[in-house]
């Protein structure tokens, strides 16, 4: 059996979300107790209120809070992965459970990165839009259909027929009734503060690029499969390098579980609220079992099914 965790990212947040795993493993406590933040991170995770959580320089530490806090529990039981990837905030998550930084380290940053990221969009009128049934060639026919209103762009590429525009809100506007005219199925708005993922981010990229330069990151453990090239880490590229590039790039989700699925995964573990990735899966690669954690309920029920294979 070989086993791949992936990690939530930013629009799967919940109040309440990690409570159940605090005050069921006590492996799960120290990230809430003992990292150091300006805000009461246990607080907004179990409690919220939900409109602070839904700020995404607030969302975003806390569901990495949720991430690192299951993480441990499942190590304590004896389940590791053998390679990593994560959606967009997810990614940070991965790159703990490979040993590149330590939990306060992942926070602190991912509460910059938040913070940057909302203050780069609040003077643009952006917008995204998840595009349904419409093969990437002619989505991005739409886009350059599109463009002369200004930027649009695929920002994710979550699962077949499933993909995300990011941009100008007019140009995004432009662009889904392009889509629609090719054969799209559905195009749906998301509720979202900006335009991420696309290049309209690159003051978000270069202020998280000053920040790496004085973030120490490990030699990682195992393979982490990254957003912007959908493969592990190669010779010529730097972690933080791959960080800063992911905020203003599109994220290759699809293409990484195929990865995954070549390099013999048979399950992969999703970490995090939500069951969003685990579809995403099962529409990708059908031959790889899925299981979701999110509280005590279901990290019980993963680790009993682990336990089982294992001795099968």
């Amino acid at each position: 059996m070989k086993i791949g965790f992936i990690y939530a990212g930013q629009g799967s947040q919940t109040v309440g979300m990690g409570r159940s795993l605090y005050e069921n493993y006590q492996a799960a406590r120290p990230v809430f107790d003992d990292c150091v933040m300006d805000f009461d991170l246990k607080q907004l995770c179990f409690y919220g209120p939900a409109e602070q959580l839904n700020q995404t320089r607030y969302t975003q530490p806390c569901m990495v809070a949720v991430a690192v806090a299951a993480t441990c529990v499942l190590t304590e039981n004896g389940i590791l992965p053998d390679i990593a990837a994560g959606l967009s905030l997810g990614e940070y998550s991965a790159l703990y459970a490979a040993g590149a930084f330590n939990a306060q380290t992942a926070l602190s940053l991912t509460r910059f990165r938040g913070q940057v990221m909302e203050s780069s969009v609040q003077d643009i009128d952006g917008k995204m839009t998840a595009v349904l049934g419409l093969e990437r060639e002619l989505l991005q026919s739409a886009c350059d259909e599109s463009s002369d209103l200004g930027t649009v762009q695929i920002a994710n590429y979550n699962c077949p027929g499933q993909m995300v525009l990011g941009g100008v809100a007019a140009a995004v506007e432009k662009a889904s009734k392009a889509a629609i005219a090719k054969g799209a199925r559905r195009v749906l708005p998301l509720n979202v503060s900006g335009p991420f993922h696309t290049s309209l981010l690159s003051p978000a990229a270069e202020r998280l690029a000053e920040k790496l330069r004085d973030i120490k990151i490990n030699k990682l453990n195992i393979p982490v499969i990254f957003n912007s090239t959908a493969r592990p880490l190669q010779n010529d590229e730097t972690i933080a390098r791959l960080l800063t590039r992911q905020v203003m790039s599109p994220v290759y989700f699809e293409d990484s579980i195929r990865y995954m699925e070549q390099t013999g995964v048979t399950t992969v573990i999703e970490i995090g609220p939500g069951k969003v990735l685990s579809g995403f899966v099962r529409k990708t690669a059908p031959s790889i079992s899925v299981l979701s954690v999110e509280d005590a309920a279901t990290m019980e029920a993963a680790i009993a099914i682990i336990k089982k294979q294992e001795v099968i």
